[in-house]
């Protein structure tokens, strides 16, 4: 059997909880690796523990990689020349590999107990905890036939071989694992139930992957699917042992492992904040990947063109969640004026405005589209343009802060001189504010145009204020400084 030509990796998840961001970020690195040599990406879905898996999570995961725009070139929900590809539906496909590994002496029962292999070692004074000790690796069918007599049931571990395991890693290098430091293991229960450490490799060779790039902390595993890659080979099925590229662990707080259980883990988490797919997944790619050493922002397409797995650092990445938000902030103002506005309107149903008017939008957007760093900020900054006026009120502490006795006469004053202004324009506006407040109070531009911005807005931060008033109108901008008016003398 040939080698494949192509580049053939895959991305083989869990369908458990929600999909995590490191699980993310090794799927950008196989989908970005197979894409950069026109290879191929299979999507699979190692769902064989039907305790933990969940058709919420499997969709989940489509819905991930939807939202991101990662596809796939051959698995679930597309098909193609190696299927099935949910492992639940692979029992045939691991039967028949394990009936040729015993066939082919690869693979033999054991019998022993935890129990009896920590007696075992005791007696030769070692570790009680090394873990299982290749005793049952000869025994004769006479031994195998009392075992069963006594109604043990077996374990089907694999011959591992009696040399060194060497290979290269792209990310770590050549990497030595000594004959003997790695166990036979057990590849199925007695009943041929698979266990994954079976499943894994059989679905890589009969899917014809060259490439398998994931997390570190699998490497400890990797001499295991070396050695069961071989012998797979050696009965008809795969062509050995392919390349391994292991990933450095994302970390969190106090450069732990980021485990589920953190809140920041959570893809959709940033989803709802407002990421944006090309910020969140140029963030995902810094995590043990540049594009050059002084840029840090880039587009899906210029890291394909440069992406070298060999280039990927082995150190830890700690997930950054201001460094996350300052690139996500930059593809935001890359967006087109149009695009950045289209996207805002989800996070103002969010802020209870299901029905923006458009073309407001439009002209509010490239207001805040520079002071934004997610969404979310964006439809909170613009969210009072399109309330009515009996369910507009000033956030708490804004009012609390801007809107007390002191504001009375800086915004009675903003009433008066804007009234009767001829010209309702963001020009006119900052000109009447000026002239009745900066010059008419002697007020310093702060003091004189807090109280007028929470009046307006109901935030400290909002759109700029004279662009604001202009985009509300002078019917609803006066309402509300008349509003704000009454709140600041109810609180003298």
């Amino acid at each position: 059997m040939s080698t494949p030509a192509q580049v053939r990796v895959r991305f083989s998840p869990s369908p458990t909880g929600t999909p995590h961001v490191g699980l993310i970020r090794t799927a950008l690195f196989n989908w970005a690796h197979a894409r950069h040599h026109g290879g191929a990406l299979v999507f699979r879905i190692e769902d064989t523990d039907a305790s933990r898996d969940s058709d919420e999570s499997y969709r989940a995961l489509l819905d991930a990689l939807g939202w991101l725009g990662l596809d796939w070139d051959e698995g679930v929900e597309k098909g193609g020349p190696h299927g099935p590809y949910r492992q639940s539906e692979r029992g045939e496909v691991y039967a028949d590999a394990l009936r040729r590994l015993i066939d082919a002496g690869e693979v033999y029962e054991s019998f022993s107990s935890a129990e009896e292999i920590e007696a075992r070692h005791r007696a030769a004074g070692r570790d009680p905890k090394l873990g299982y000790d290749n005793a049952d690796r000869d025994l004769t069918e006479d031994q195998r036939a009392a075992f069963r007599a006594e109604g043990r049931a077996p374990v089907y571990r694999l011959r591992m071989p009696d040399h060194d395991i060497t290979f290269t890693d792209l990310v770590r290098g050549e990497i030595t694992f000594r004959a003997g430091q790695v166990p036979d293991f057990v590849l199925a229960r007695g009943d041929g139930t698979p266990l994954y450490p079976l499943t894994n490799p059989v679905d890589d060779a009969l899917m014809e992957i060259t490439h398998v790039l994931r997390g570190e902390d699998l490497l400890a595993s990797t001499p295991r699917q070396i050695a069961l890659l071989e012998a797979l080979a050696r009965v008809g099925i795969g062509h050995g042992p392919f390349t391994y590229a292991h990933l450095p662990l994302v970390t969190g707080e106090g450069n732990r492992k980021l485990s589920k259980r953190d809140p920041q883990s959570n893809l959709f988490h940033y989803r709802d904040r407002g990421f944006v797919p090309e910020g969140l997944l140029n963030y995902l790619a810094l995590l043990g990947w540049s594009i050059a050493e002084d840029r840090d922002v880039f587009s899906l397409d210029e890291m394909v063109a440069a992406f070298d797995v060999s280039r990927v650092s082995s150190n830890a990445a700690r997930f950054d969640l201001k460094k996350a938000e300052a690139i996500n902030a930059a593809h935001l103002r890359l967006l087109a004026p149009d695009d950045f506005a289209e996207r805002v309107v989800p996070y103002l149903a969010a802020e209870g405005i299901t029905d923006p008017n458009r073309s407001v939008l439009a002209a509010a957007a490239p207001l805040v589209q520079e002071r934004s760093q997610v969404l979310s900020d964006a439809a909170r900054m613009l969210a009072f343009l399109f309330r009515d006026e009996d369910t507009f009120t000033p956030d708490d502490d804004a009012a609390a802060k801007n809107l007390g006795a002191d504001a009375t006469p800086v915004l009675e004053a903003a009433v008066a001189g804007l009234t009767d202004l001829p010209e309702w324009s963001a020009a006119a506006i900052e000109e009447s504010l000026k002239t009745s407040l900066v010059d008419g109070l002697e007020l310093k531009p702060r003091k004189a145009f807090a109280p007028v911005r929470v009046a307006i807005s109901g935030r400290t931060v909002s759109p700029p204020l004279y662009e604001s008033m202009e985009l509300l109108g002078r019917e609803r901008s006066l309402a509300r400084l008349g509003a704000g008016v009454r709140r600041s003398q109810g609180m003298g």
